[in-house]
């Protein structure tokens, strides 16, 4: 056998058992149909050898054996890349596959061809649900036509295109998606698909809309916060109704969040509105716009009648929403005292979602509150007052009570405060001083009153009235009380008003509280002296409470009297304080009282 055979013979068997260790390897078919090839070459290579002696014939044979064996060595080399491509290609799909976004594979016309498993958390819909269909399939809806010619017309030319969308979930729910549609391009630059990756951000949009509305709600109560702490200053420093209604109205009307505010009342000849102050709207506008409905007349009674402000819409129907309403009815309300409606406008369409009822509430029973501390200065200030005139009979107050009970005569001496207090100092004729003791030491009006002293045929009394009592009813609503006379549980009672104030606010206000009064004569009247009235307002601001209590009750105790009817002892017991206490105050009350007798006359006489 010659060399040339040998080494052919030998290469094909190196060529099999090359194969066969291949195929044991990478179980590729190929190497096994190599194999086979090799093993019937080198057999037929070993038949053929037996009957040839000429070297040249087998030279191809021994061509063909080298070339099957780089055949073999060349194909593992190629499956070896193969392999690695594979896993390569297999990781990237099991990436994707696996990938928390949504990615789609779709040709130029936008029909899905691929779509991972995380679709069905973006869609809802599975990917073999979406293969084959365009991405249309969870349209919203949201976004009008110009809005998506956009999104084609960027990836078309080869451009990615980046932005949130709203989708439609299969079950129908909304859903916001932070979307990424990359062009894939050939050789030649043309697009040849779409690659689109979705990012649900629903949550982190709900999140930014939350905070979003949060600082929207913020900014708006803010901003009423403002105009109520501005409102509030203005009250303080005004000095009438009027100045109190414009401040008001002005404040409300300059605020963003508000349009316009005005204030109303029920006319009392007609079922119409009285604008008493507006601000921000045409009286024009407004005056035809209650003139085209009465349901503003109908929700200002019940407004007032209620004592609770009402959201109102364009209409001025009442609404149990705020989102939905346009104004709010706010009542101005002293206790039993009504100052007509404020009504403010909105300027924006959420303005009262954020301000709670309660806080309106606060604001109306404020500005009540200041406009009857305004008419109760002007009463006490004013040269031209209006006097009223009630009958008192059977009337639930506790003077009224003390002459009933007793059957006596009760006239009013004086009106004083005392620790928030209403105190009332009467003189009583017609029993004996020992019934009016015994009637203040039993168990109903024991703590109420004390018999001072007696003096020829009278008893003069201190008397603590409730709140509830006539007196501090018609000082609550700027009435000034300068008589009271009553006998066996009927009688009168005279109070003073400023003729600026409102008049039948103040009747309304009071037989509110006291149904059984009768008003019996409204008389205009010139006040006295103007000196003598400033004269003793200014002494007693410039007494404390228990000095001015000590120097009263020292008074009409009869202390002054001589022989004196009362001693300092008993005034201090009337009190509850120390002899000692009760002398230091009356001490400085009577210095005051002197310096401003003589150093006003000193003054005057320079």
């Amino acid at each position: 056998m010659n060399l040339v055979i040998l080494a052919s013979i030998v290469l094909r068997v190196l060529g099999v058992g090359y194969s066969l260790v291949l195929l044991y390897r990478s179980n590729d078919r190929r190497f096994g149909f190599l194999t086979v090839m090799l093993s019937l070459m080198a057999t037929r290579q070993i038949l053929s050898a037996q009957g040839s002696t000429d070297p040249i014939e087998e030279l191809p044979g021994l061509v063909v054996s080298i070339l099957a064996v780089l055949t073999v060595y060349y194909l593992s080399s190629y499956v070896v890349e193969e392999q690695r491509i594979t896993e390569r290609l297999r990781g990237f799909q099991k990436a994707i596959e696996h990938a928390g976004h949504a990615i789609f594979l779709t040709d130029i016309d936008g029909t899905i061809e691929y779509a991972n498993p995380a679709v069905a958390d973006v869609t809802g819909h599975d990917p073999d649900e979406v293969v084959g269909e365009n991405p249309r399939l969870w349209k919203s809806g949201e976004h009008d036509e110009d809005f998506y010619a956009g999104m084609w017309e960027t990836i078309a030319s080869g451009s990615i295109w980046e932005g949130e969308i709203i989708n439609r979930r299969k079950s129908g729910d909304l859903c916001w998606v932070d979307m990424t549609i990359a062009p894939i391009t050939g050789e030649g630059g043309a697009v040849e698909r779409y690659v689109a990756v979705e990012r649900d951000v629903t949550e982190r949009k709900e999140r930014e809309v939350r905070i979003a509305e949060q600082n929207d709600r913020l900014e708006r109560l803010n901003n009423t916060n403002e105009v109520l702490r501005d409102v509030n200053r203005e009250l303080v420093a005004a000095t009438s109704r009027q100045e109190i209604e414009r401040s008001l109205c002005d404040r409300f009307a300059r605020s963003p969040l508000f349009g316009a505010a005005w204030v109303g009342e029920p006319r009392l000849v007609d079922d119409s509105v009285n604008v008493r102050t507006r601000a921000g709207i045409d009286e024009g506008a407004l005056d035809a716009r209650l003139e085209e409905t009465d349901n503003y007349r109908r929700v200002i009674d019940d407004v007032l009648d209620r004592g609770e402000p009402a959201f109102v819409d364009a209409d001025a129907s009442r609404l149990d929403d705020p989102l939905d309403a346009v104004a709010v009815m706010i009542p101005l309300s002293y206790q039993d005292a009504d100052y007509g409606v404020l009504v403010v406008e909105s300027a924006t369409e959420d303005a009262f979602e954020t301000i709670d009822r309660g806080l309106f509430a606060e604001l109306g029973s404020t500005v009540g509150d200041a406009i009857n501390a305004a008419e109760s200065r002007r009463t006490l200030a004013a040269d031209e007052v209006t006097e009223l005139e009630f009958l008192v009979d059977g009337a639930s107050d506790p003077l009224v009570t003390l002459s009933a009970e007793l059957e006596c005569s009760v006239e009013l001496e004086h009106l004083a405060g005392v620790h928030g207090d209403t105190v009332a100092y009467v003189s009583i004729t017609g029993v004996d001083e020992s019934a009016v003791s015994a009637y203040f030491e039993g168990d109903e009006h024991n703590g109420n009153g004390r018999s001072l002293c007696e003096y020829d045929d009278r008893c003069l009394v201190r008397l603590v009235v409730g709140e509830s009592a006539i007196v501090p009813t018609l000082a609550r609503y700027g009435a000034t009380v300068t008589a009271v006379s009553v006998t066996g549980g009927h009688g009168r009672i005279r109070a003073d008003v400023s003729r600026s104030n409102d008049i039948r606010s103040v009747v309304e206000a009071v037989q509110a509280a006291h149904p059984e009064l009768d008003l019996l004569a409204q008389r205009e009247q010139e006040r006295g002296s103007e000196s003598e009235t400033e004269f003793r307002s200014s002494f007693e601001e410039s007494l404390t409470d228990r000095q001015l209590e000590a120097a009263r009750t020292a008074y009409f105790a009869g202390f002054f009297e001589w022989p004196r009817e009362t001693s300092g002892e008993e005034v201090a017991a009337i009190m509850d304080i120390t002899q000692s206490t009760f002398t230091q105050h009356l001490r400085t009350a009577q210095r005051k009282l002197f310096a401003a007798v003589f150093e006003e006359s000193v003054t005057a006489s320079k």
